[in-house]
């Protein structure tokens, strides 16, 4: 149990580490949008098979935690505990110009314990949408250079505790409490690149946000033959609005020769008090068929109703939003001895989204093929604890290649580790 302690204690240090290092977890120009780009209840394990969620159970022999169908919690057997860590690599391009970006963060903290044979309890920390972008547009004001520089940052978290159990031999309810909370950054400014006594100003507008959000999610699973099961599941997501408290501050300040700012002073502040914003519904509904410990395949197709979606009363031109998701996962002999390779799970899927935001009247779809690998590592000797580190590659598209809107290219890194092991095992003695 103490090695098992320090396991979970080193990769809590490297996730940490790394969160800190860095508080801006996406690039994307198209963050700005809503509360920022969502990050979705997606592990490593889904993230690679193209995010599919809501007919996944237990996929393979190891116990996962897949948060985004709550009702997947009653096929839990061992305590397991789940990390990871994200990073992206972003190439934005409009007009023949183009840039890139690197970020990285903590992916994920979660926690799962059997409370009985057909249900257990999870709980948990992970990212729930990501503000950071900055783009920059130059023009000039008689014989003045002028650079107007917008600026986004920060993020919303979500912590949450959740039950699934088993109802009957086919069918499997669940739920997700949880609380998102975090803060929101966005500047304006306008600057004068060749005047280094004029002063500069920019606005800033601060959101505080926390509310109650609320998953929920069922199941329902059988047999096609003696080896081969399917399920199908759905999820959807609702709660109360989320409290919302901002304000806005105006400044001068003066750009050194270094390119570095030197305040000058406050000019305006104005506390808009409080309000609401108002999540939409959002649902997923889906499919996997497997042969277990074999191979498994599914898709998953979601909707959300962003139509609904408020900001201190008025919704800031957002569109619904519709997705697909298809993945598969095969390890192609789980039993093998002589050879590594057998025992791997090899993933593979696509998705495809046409998210809530609409530019010049255009669309903004975002596509990915993506892939990933589950490394089992060396069991304990008493084979009562399990260890697997599971990777996912996203390589995808966001935005139309066109003169007016931007288009992002970008990989994402996902990096798990999964740990199974019997905590609360009762041993009996003659």
């Amino acid at each position: 149990m103490t090695k098992i302690f320090k396991n979970i204690l080193l990769v809590l240090t490297v996730c940490s580490g790394l969160s800190a290092s860095s508080q801006t977890t996406t690039s994307s120009t198209y963050s700005r949008f809503g509360i920022g780009a969502l990050n979705g209840s997606l592990i490593p394990q889904n993230r690679a098979m193209g995010g599919i969620s809501a007919g996944l159970r237990k996929p393979g022999s190891y116990n996962n935690i897949n948060l985004a169908n709550p009702a997947s919690y009653s096929s839990i057997r061992m305590t397991t505990f789940d990390a990871g860590i994200s990073s992206e690599y972003l190439s934005r391009s409009r007009g023949g110009v183009s840039e890139t970006d690197f970020t990285g963060s903590l992916g994920h903290l979660l926690f799962a314990v059997p409370v009985s044979k057909k249900s257990a309890l999870s709980f948990g920390l992970i990212p729930y949408s990501s503000l950071g972008y900055q783009s920059r547009q130059s023009t000039r004001l008689d014989t003045t250079a002028v650079d107007y520089v917008y600026g986004g940052d920060g993020g919303l978290s979500k912590f949450y505790i959740g039950y699934g159990f088993q109802l009957g031999r086919h069918l499997s309810l669940g739920f997700n409490a949880g609380y998102l909370f975090g803060k929101l950054e966005e500047t304006r400014s306008a600057e004068f690149p060749n005047d280094f006594s004029a002063y500069n100003t920019r606005i800033q507008d601060n959101s505080s946000v926390g509310g109650f959000n609320f998953d929920y999610g069922l199941q329902y699973f059988g047999n096609l033959s003696p080896k081969v099961k399917f399920t199908l599941g759905y999820t959807g997501s609702s709660g109360p609005d989320l409290d919302l408290e901002r304000s806005t501050v105006a400044s001068r300040y003066l750009k050194s020769s270094e390119g570095e700012d030197v305040a000058s002073d406050t000019t305006y502040i104005n506390d808009r008090g409080k309000s609401k914003i108002t999540l939409p519904m959002m649902h997923t509904a889906g499919f996997v068929i497997e042969k277990v410990n074999n191979w498994l395949i599914g898709a998953d197709f979601k909707y959300g109703n962003w139509k609904d979606y408020r900001e201190a009363g008025e919704n800031p031109g957002l569109n619904n939003s519709y997705g697909i998701a298809i993945g598969t996962q095969i390890t192609p002999d789980i039993n093998s001895v002589g050879s590594y390779l057998k025992v791997v799970d090899y993933r593979l899927g696509f998705r495809y989204d046409k998210t809530y935001m609409n530019l010049n009247n255009t669309d903004i779809k975002d596509m990915a093929v993506t892939l990933g690998f589950g490394f089992p590592l060396q069991a304990n000797q008493t084979r009562t604890t399990f260890y697997k580190v599971n990777f996912a590659a996203e390589l995808g598209q966001r935005g139309p290649n066109s003169a007016s809107l931007v288009r992002e290219k970008y990989i994402n890194f996902h990096l798990g580790f999964t740990l199974n092991d019997q905590w609360f095992r009762r041993y009996k003695f003659d």
